[in-house]
């Protein structure tokens, strides 16, 4: 005839030395199984290894009682969570210990059972874990490309066109006092020349030479700087269409 009840103190026994501070006996009211004989808690984490786990996201509570035929028929049973653990969750972890526990009919069971409970915790939320890392390592390799205007020959030869007139009318800025006066002068009528006190032919030749040379030294030909600035032109085209993209 089977000593049951020597057969649970043994195993009560053999948890304690091997659990220590995870393993208490708690007051039945406590339990929420429907049972006034003694009942027991076990504090389960995911596998020590399991470097994700290291500051113990996740926990829970394996409770078990004794019934009376037990080994040869299975334990009361019950789980609740301690920490990071939803209640769906718990449900699928108490028929899966259920199960197992019809299987192990016959042997004490109650560390097989808290093993597959540390097992299954691990895999579960390392799987969670994982995806995790997944969508944050897709985030990352998200790359936010800018879209500006596309540059083409017509909008590169519009704004050609308006950094020629900025070019030329900075260059005339620098033009001197006297080049800027020779179109006044050309005005003058042959009377207004003469009582200018400017008749002299010599120096009236030579003011108009003069004059003429100084407008003859500003040239704004588009030869001098097409085939030697065009290069520096594009650039600062581009330039100016990425700031302009960044600003709007």
């Amino acid at each position: 005839m089977t000593d049951y009840v020597q057969e649970q103190e043994m195993e009560i026994e053999a948890l304690e030395a091997i659990l220590m501070d995870e393993f208490k006996e708690i007051h039945s009211s406590e339990s929420g199984l429907n049972t006034s004989n003694r009942c027991f808690q076990i504090t389960i984490s995911p596998q020590e290894e399991d470097e994700e786990f290291t500051q113990s996201s996740v926990r829970l509570a394996l409770i078990f009682s004794h019934t009376e035929k037990y080994p040869d028929e299975p334990p009361l049973l019950n789980v609740s969570s301690l920490k990071g653990i939803h209640s769906g969750d718990l449900k699928i972890l108490k028929e899966k210990l259920e199960q197992e526990a019809v299987e192990n009919l016959g042997m004490a069971m109650i560390y097989t059972l808290v093993s597959s409970a540390k097992d299954w915790l691990s895999e579960r939320f390392a799987q969670e874990t994982d995806e995790g890392v997944e969508d944050d390592e897709a985030k990352k390799e998200e790359v936010i490309v800018p879209h500006g205007e596309a540059v083409t020959i017509e909008t590169f030869l519009a704004w050609r066109e308006r950094f020629e007139a900025e070019l030329a009318l900075e260059r005339a800025k620098l033009m001197p006092d006297a080049a800027l006066s020779v179109s006044k002068e050309k005005k003058l009528t042959g009377r207004q020349w003469f009582e200018s006190g400017r008749a002299s032919g010599k120096a009236a030749a030579a003011t108009a030479e003069e004059s003429d040379e100084d407008v003859d030294d500003i040239d704004f030909d588009d030869d001098d700087f097409e085939e030697d600035e065009e290069e520096d032109m594009l650039e600062h085209y581009l330039a100016e269409k990425t700031d302009s993209s960044s600003h709007s």
